[in-house]
């Protein structure tokens, strides 16, 4: 209830302030909570994809550093996503790459927003459905996208079309 008092003086506002400090110094005596048990597992082989590395610097090169859909430069957050991933069938091309900041490009793999093939960025109503958020991706909804200058680096309508069809959450 908002501006009610109680005198420490009576039961009801002594007994209050005695179960504040009850809880105020259990939470102080409490040792942070921790998960138990091993820190590593097995050590296990993995298939490395080679030309991961050109391509992100390619990627990069094309989008002179800078997020196609928020203008981010801070280099550390730029990824280059892949429209068709290697795992579909896509290939280290620039056309099928993307310069994104790192929670765009999550969404962006998840189906969540995508770029339409008339280069326009788009945002599921899903986001907010299943997560009740993403207010500052649907700002950015149908936003004039950054592309790089030479025609043949930007995004290939058919990788666009593909993500379209087959990750976006409509």
């Amino acid at each position: 209830m908002q501006g009610k008092t109680y005198d420490l003086a009576e039961f009801t506002g002594r007994r209050l302030w005695e179960m504040v400090q009850d809880r105020l110094a259990r939470t102080a005596a409490r040792e942070p909570r921790r998960v138990e048990g091993p820190m590593f597992g097995d050590p296990a082989l993995a298939r490395r994809r080679l030309g991961q590395g050109a391509f992100m610097m390619l990627v990069h090169d094309a989008y002179q550093r800078q997020c196609a859909v928020t203008g981010e430069r801070a280099l550390p957050v730029l990824q280059a996503s892949r429209i068709r991933p290697v795992t579909e069938g896509g290939e280290h091309r620039i056309d099928n790459g993307v310069l994104l900041r790192s929670d765009v490009h999550t969404l962006f793999d998840r189906g969540y927003v995508t770029i339409t093939p008339d280069e326009r960025f788009r945002v599921s109503r899903r986001l907010h459905d299943e997560f009740d958020n993403g207010e500052a991706y649907y700002a950015l909804e149908d936003r004039d996208l950054w592309l790089p200058p030479e025609a043949t680096d930007r995004p290939s309508r058919d990788f666009l079309e593909w993500h379209n069809d087959e990750v976006f959450l409509p």
